[in-house]
């Protein structure tokens, strides 16, 4: 087994929609060690929602989130360190209140 630490998924997503920030690849498996919310803008707080969602799902669902309209203040950012483990073509997916935030994953692919 070969592991690659790197970025694994980085998005700005429009305001209210759930986005993919990433999904593991068929054959593989990962380790999200870390997740980080940046609020670019200097005079709006805003909300955002992180969820894993399991291969074959449509959408997040109530039982896939962990972070739920959790704020990240103006010109601030959340530096989340997880653990998570996720099996092939899991995801982990964001919802954000208003288009000013950064989502960026990191962690591991292990194939």
């Amino acid at each position: 087994m070969a592991t690659d630490y790197k970025i694994l998924g980085q998005s700005k997503p429009s305001a209210q929609t759930e986005v993919i920030v990433y999904t593991v690849p068929a054959t593989n498996t990962a380790v999200i060690s870390t997740i980080t919310v940046a609020n670019m803008s200097s005079a709006i707080n805003s909300k955002y929602k992180l969820a894993v969602v399991p291969s074959g799902r449509a959408k997040a669902d109530d039982n896939n989130f962990i972070a739920h309209n959790t704020t990240v203040l103006s010109d601030d950012a959340i530096g989340l360190t997880l653990g998570v483990t996720l099996g092939a073509n899991d995801s982990i997916r964001a919802n954000v209140e208003h288009a000013n935030l950064a989502i960026n994953v990191f962690g591991s692919e292990v194939y």
